[in-house]
């Protein structure tokens, strides 16, 4: 039996641009989807796949990630002090007690692939996780989407992509994969324009990852848009050892970028438990009111 994965790696270190001004002084990740920022979503996928030791590949400017989920002694104390005891629990319950954070700064901005190498000094010889916070994935009533995969990498023993597809015209926005027998990747290429897709099946924001990955993420040549690119990592990878692609269950919403995180906001608040029905009744009357208006 495989060891289990225990560790995840967040590259949170990108200065999102596209939320501008939003992100001028708090990172992109810490963008709230209804109630919990972008991060926390992602930290309890990691979480419910069974993952113990996260760690935040940050910049400077990504302070507000750490205090996220450091513990406010101060506000804790006003919270019990009014006797706001579910808010209380809220905050004291971001992560379970036996769940460790590590930080390690990213000193220049030479792509996804440099990111991940960040981290290589606390990996050591075994697989790992890696989660996009940008890519929310939505599993209501089924396993998160890291689980899927945990569960694909212990059945093939192998490095595990998330995958699903895309538009054919929407490929120069991702690595590109084609597949095998038994969903094993022959061939990953970042970025290609439609017509030299090999096919329209996109890497998304979760991978699991043996070690290995880290001596050629040393050697590559930097690729698209002069950066360090896991994706072409992971096509030295798959040239000796074999990686496989999990068609996830679930709903992705591309919180890169302003539609997609508007799209992922308007999905969580009519399925939140609290209110939920109200936000698709107002939602409801105003559509009839714009019909109304147009018509």
């Amino acid at each position: 039996m495989m060891k289990p994965i225990t560790k995840a790696i967040f590259p949170v270190a990108g200065l999102g641009t596209r939320f501008l001004p939003a992100t001028k002084a708090s990172p992109k990740e810490m963008l709230t989807v209804v109630d919990k920022p972008l991060i926390q979503y992602a930290v309890e996928e990691a979480v419910s796949a069974g993952i113990k030791e996260l760690i935040f590949v940050t910049s400077g400017s990504k302070r507000a990630i750490e205090d996220h989920f450091d513990t406010n002694y101060e506000l804790e104390a006003k919270l019990k002090e009014k006797q706001q005891m579910a808010l209380l629990k809220s905050v004291q319950n971001i992560l379970p007690p036996d769940v460790q954070c590590v930080y390690v700064r990213q000193s220049e901005a030479l792509g996804l692939g440099h990111a991940v190498l960040c981290a290589e000094k606390l990996i050591g010889d075994e697989y790992f996780a890696i989660l996009l916070a940008d890519d929310l994935i939505q599993t209501t009533g089924i396993p998160s989407c890291l689980s899927q995969m945990v569960k694909e990498h212990q059945k093939h023993q192998g490095s595990v992509l998330a995958v699903q597809t895309v538009r054919p015209s929407e490929t120069n926005q991702y690595g590109i994969v084609s597949l095998g027998e038994n969903h094993q990747i022959n061939q990953i290429i970042e970025k290609p324009s439609p017509e030299k897709a090999p096919s329209n099946i996109a890497v998304v924001g979760r991978y699991i990852l043996h070690s290995e990955i880290f001596s050629f993420l040393r050697n590559i040549r930097t690729g698209s848009g002069g950066e360090i690119q896991l994706t072409d990592g992971i096509a030295e990878l798959l040239k000796i050892y074999p990686v496989y692609a999990t068609l996830f269950q679930g709903q992705r919403y591309d919180c890169g970028n302003k539609l997609g995180y508007l799209q992922a906001n308007f999905e969580y608040a009519i399925s939140h438990p609290e209110f939920g029905p109200a936000c698709l009744n107002f939602l409801k009357k105003r559509l009839i009111e714009l019909g109304e208006v147009r018509a």
